[in-house]
């Protein structure tokens, strides 16, 4: 890899711009708790742990966090009907996942003679309006009352802070300004957030990027969603570029990128291990993957890239 080849670099958002594990991560658990408690009278404090959920991520078909959360949800009830540990039917689950995300889950599930169709049904997800009691519990969790009023016109039923206060902004105006003079302007943003999530937590830094070029799939329709490489692909074209550095922190940032390449768009995928609980299991996890591009966190990326801080 030379640090000259690439004429754009695009950015994933959480767990690269953002370090998250206090918020979103949090968010999915509070919300499996709120919902078990409410449809199923179960009570758990802590459903996933960190290693779960990284196995969750790495599988490729879970850039959505509430996919996790319903996933988490159906698993436990299963498990209650099983009478079985719920972490070790999840880990069962888990292991030989592919990258269909949520199908896969309801797909294994039924393989193993549990009924979870009437639970499919009370919970209603995914729904087109995003209404389902799942959706509903997330966001108000996440965005808080105010912002989630904001946001939606909507009353929250919760009145603590929303978990988007714990996010931790990793990205800086200086490393921004830096890459901007390197790639002429050229640097956008393709992430699961949604618009109104993003600038709640990155604010003025936003406006650095090329907006106008950069995909919030929150905000899109579900089939566009990470793997589908059309997000990168219409940042690139936005960006006139034919040779991007996508920096990501997950499976489903890897396979975008390469999914975009066999498309000939070209996107070299830059890994970024350093802002989770469990970075050692990421780093393994994009070596032993062949990630061209592996690095702790962007405020290297000056250094590979052979370039100063503004």
């Amino acid at each position: 890899m030379k640090a000259d080849e690439f004429d754009s670099i695009i950015f994933d958002c959480d767990g690269v711009l953002i370090d998250v594990t206090k918020s979103y991560d949090t968010t999915i658990n509070r919300t499996i708790s709120y919902v078990l408690k409410e449809i199923a009278d179960i009570t758990v404090d802590t459903p996933l742990t960190n290693e779960i959920l990284l196995k969750f991520k790495s599988t490729g078909g879970f850039n959505d966090e509430i996919d996790i959360t319903y996933s988490g949800i159906l698993c436990f009830i299963a498990a209650k009907k099983l009478n079985k540990n719920p972490t070790e039917l999840i880990i069962d689950v888990l292991d030989n996942a592919d990258d269909s995300g949520i199908a896969y889950i309801e797909n294994f599930l039924n393989k193993i003679d549990v009924d979870i169709a009437d639970i499919k049904s009370r919970l209603g997800y995914p729904s087109t309006d995003k209404n389902d009691l799942i959706h509903a519990t997330f966001d108000e969790l996440f965005f808080g009352p105010e912002l989630y009023s904001k946001i939606f016109q909507k009353e929250s039923k919760f009145s603590e802070k929303g978990f988007i206060e714990n996010d931790n902004v990793i990205v800086t105006s200086e490393l921004i300004e830096a890459l901007k003079k390197k790639f002429n302007d050229k640097i956008a943003i393709v992430t699961g957030r949604g618009f109104n999530a993003i600038s709640s937590s990155l604010k003025e830094i936003l406006n650095q990027f090329n907006v106008e070029n950069s995909v919030f799939l929150e905000d899109e329709s579900r089939d566009l969603a990470k793997p589908n490489p059309q997000s990168l692909i219409r940042a690139m074209k936005g960006l006139n570029s034919k040779n991007c550095l996508y920096v990501g922190d997950s499976m489903e940032d890897m396979i975008l990128a390469q999914k975009a390449s066999e498309l000939g768009f070209q996107a070299t995928f830059c890994g970024i291990y350093g802002s989770g609980k469990l970075p050692d299991m990421k780093k393994k996890l994009f070596t032993k993957h062949n990630v061209p591009l592996i690095l702790e966190s962007i405020n290297q990326l000056p250094d590979i890239l052979m370039i100063k801080k503004a």
